[in-house]
């Protein structure tokens, strides 16, 4: 008969595949740590986001740079009051443009004096105003998007999100959000027609917290556009700074007001 306990190949077989099983464990608790460290990031995130939604007021200034392109847009400075106002403007050779958002109702500043964008497809359709380089910048400051609500889909639209050192948080935008931000800022086209759905889109993005509030937020995008018809590649860096959260102050044009009915 075998004596009592393990049998000397099951001793022998346990005693081998103890540090397996003890690698395992620990591979498995790391995974976990990783899985809970990632949702934290993601969090915070979201977290940064609904402050800066539900904050009084703040400021911004928004870089854009293209690459490969053959001019690159002019800095774009704005300052917004939630449920109220915001004021965009933007400067290029000695010309500021200003727009004014008032819910989702809009206006901006032309030559031909304040438009709303409506008004802008309108005559650049027709081939006036609204299609001189004046009116096209009117136009893209009214389709500027706030940080506000920027910052709100980027956090539901970023996945893989790592923190990193010095606050700054990165990761990938998804199939979906990709597409979407490759065409921020395009449209406005008469008889209000969509621009072709971009080709092979894919976007990254970086956020830098400081005791939960967001200061700056970075985003890349790249994708295939297609215009007039021809298919060309797009790379297109955007980066908002945020400042005077709970301090800034708008004022808005008489003018902008009389256009806006307020």
């Amino acid at each position: 008969m075998e004596p009592s306990g393990l049998h000397p190949r099951s001793l022998f077989i346990d005693h081998f595949m103890k540090p397996f099983r003890t690698l395992s464990l620990l591979i498995a608790t790391l995974l976990v740590g990783s899985v809970s460290a990632l949702a934290d990031v993601a969090e915070d995130v979201k977290s940064a986001a609904s402050k800066l939604a539900d904050a009084a007021n703040y400021s911004w200034t928004a870089t854009t740079e293209i690459e490969g392109g053959q001019w690159t847009p002019a800095p774009v400075k704005g300052k917004a009051i939630k449920g109220g106002a915001a004021v965009i403007t933007s400067e290029r050779d000695g010309t500021t443009t200003t727009a004014v958002l008032q819910g989702t109702n809009g206006v901006a500043s032309t030559d031909e004096g304040w438009k709303t964008a409506e008004e802008l497809r309108a005559a650049a359709g027709a081939g006036g105003g609204g299609g001189n380089r004046g009116g096209m910048r009117a136009g893209a400051l009214l389709r500027n998007p706030l940080p506000a609500a920027s910052l709100t889909k980027l956090a539901e639209k970023s996945k893989d999100l790592k923190a990193g050192e010095a606050g700054v948080i990165a990761g990938e935008l998804s199939d979906e959000g990709a597409k979407e931000f490759a065409l921020m800022g395009r449209g406005g086209r008469p008889g209000g027609q969509t621009p072709p759905e971009p080709k092979n889109a894919k976007g990254s993005v970086q956020f830098w917290l400081k005791e939960g509030q967001v200061q700056k937020i970075r985003l890349k995008v790249s994708a295939t556009m297609t215009v007039n018809g021809e298919d060309r590649d797009m790379v297109r860096t955007t980066t908002w700074e945020i400042r005077d959260v709970g301090t800034t102050t708008v004022e808005v044009p008489a003018e902008a007001k009389k256009h806006l009915g307020s």
